[in-house]
């Protein structure tokens, strides 16, 4: 313990920022490709079906299953964060009292989520846009992944935060990436193996499911090892100070509403996109899969400096601060540069691997290179996201999410559909969050003149 500690605080205090950065961001960009990964395997391993109500539906279930990340987001970023914060001012018993909370309202927070979709599971598919081909494939996926896997996926997600936020990434990252590795060969296990055909969706779910309970159990081991006196799930600490249960749901809820806003504008895109066809419904599925390759590695890199940023922040060394924003921010950017070079090239041949239906095909090449050029504005808007989230500045971060979804990026759907038609709403995530960009530098820039000496 007093080796983990003294690893700790030099890598929260004094390493090399860059070395900092990537000592926890690299083991979380890892993990959240390999979910990438094992995520377009559910796409990937049923369009071996070459049935695309099929894929239809499984898209259909991400806007439910973001709903779990808000709910994750709620204990593992407000309590993470704060975790970290307390840490920084040296209030290792608070934090604790944090940490237990988190865990708790994180286990009934998945129960709960998991038995009102099964109560208004029918009419939720139908608000999603199931048509009568696509129903029962959703409903299927649904009730593995949401109804059985909710309560393992939210748990899971908030411990992951709590260890990435006392340092200990790479025990975070591990357990994420050995779940999505089980994951991607336990699909094809199910789908095509252990259950009849016409059943790959049912079996996708399976595997998933249980690879989020697999998740959550090396998390538990992972703690009881660990014995770090911050991590707990024991009633018997009590309960956190009023001001830091404030400082919770202040960063929490913000962080929640950001899955429950992209939620949102999910459902408008599939809803808009099920009006043209089902093959175009199919495509964009794929599409909103396949772009999230730098995305994921920038929100790899965006949960590496959280941590880091809330501990110096509180810690008074707001010249550090600034320094890992700046170096996080400029790796974002580059990754963004590389993977827009590649989707424009190999665009059809990443569609194909999914599903090698021409129509479907057609569709996805185009959406995706219109798409593509927005991977850089997106990183830049969520960035700032994540640090005002992680120097406690819920408000900014929510007002940030707000604009970007609710006051931008769903308005603009509805109106470049209204003048340009389908593609009028595959162009509208590149318009949004050009001005959403300019806007979060703005309020960033702002903030860190007040705060970072010497900053201009």
């Amino acid at each position: 313990m007093d080796r983990e500690y003294r690893d700790n605080i030099e890598l929260f205090e004094r390493m090399p920022v860059p070395k900092a950065v990537l000592t926890m961001a690299v083991p979380t960009i890892v993990a959240q490709l390999i979910i990438l990964i094992y995520n377009m395997a559910d796409t990937f391993f049923i369009g071996r079906a070459n049935d695309p109500y099929m894929v239809a539906g499984a898209s259909l279930i991400l806007p439910i299953y973001n709903v779990c990340i808000a709910v994750a987001n709620i204990a593992g970023v407000g309590g993470g964060t704060l975790v970290a914060r307390l840490l920084g001012r040296q209030r290792g018993e608070e934090a604790r009292r944090v940490a237990s909370f988190s865990l708790r309202f994180s286990l009934l927070g998945g129960l709960l989520f998991a038995g009102l979709t099964a109560l208004f599971m029918a009419p939720l598919l139908r608000l999603l846009g199931a048509s009568d081909e696509t129903f029962r494939y959703a409903r299927q996926y649904a009730l593995c992944v949401i109804v059985c896997g909710a309560p393992p996926t939210v748990l899971g997600m908030t411990m992951g935060n709590l260890l990435r936020n006392v340092g200990c990434s790479k025990q975070a990252g591990f357990g994420v990436s050995m779940g999505g590795v089980i994951n991607i060969f336990l699909d094809p296990l199910f789908m095509f193996v252990l259950l009849p055909p016409g059943h790959e969706i049912l079996g996708a779910g399976i595997a998933t499911a249980l690879s989020n309970y697999i998740i959550l159990v090396y998390f538990f081991i992972v703690i009881a090892r660990l014995k770090n006196p911050v991590l707990t799930l024991s009633q018997r600490v009590g309960l956190p100070e009023k001001e830091d249960l404030r400082s919770f749901f202040a960063v929490g809820l913000p962080a929640a509403a950001g899955p429950f806003l992209f939620d949102l504008d999910y459902i408008v895109i599939d809803r808009l996109m099920a009006s043209y066809s089902d093959m175009a419904l199919a495509a964009v599925g794929i599409v909103l899969k396949v772009e999230r390759l730098p995305l994921n590695v920038g929100i790899g890199l965006c949960l590496g400096m959280v941590p880091l940023a809330a501990y110096n922040y509180s810690a008074g060394d707001l010249r550090r601060m600034d320094d890992i924003v700046r170096f996080t921010r400029r790796v974002g950017i580059a990754v963004g540069v590389v993977s827009i070079a590649l989707y424009e090239i190999f665009a059809p041949d990443l569609i194909r691997v999914f599903l090698n239906d021409a129509a479907t095909v057609g569709y996805g090449a185009q959406f995706l290179r219109i798409r593509a050029p927005a991977t850089i504005v997106m990183f830049l808007s969520f960035i700032y996201v994540h640090f005002f989230q992680a120097v406690g500045h819920g408000g900014k971060a929510l007002l940030l999410i707000v604009v970007r979804w609710a006051a931008v990026n769903i308005p603009m759907l509805f109106l470049l559909n209204a003048i340009f038609g389908m593609y009028g709403v595959v162009w509208a995530q590149f318009v949004s969050d050009v001005l959403v960009a300019a806007l979060s530098a703005l309020i960033y820039r702002r903030f860190r003149k007040r705060t970072v000496p010497g900053a201009g």
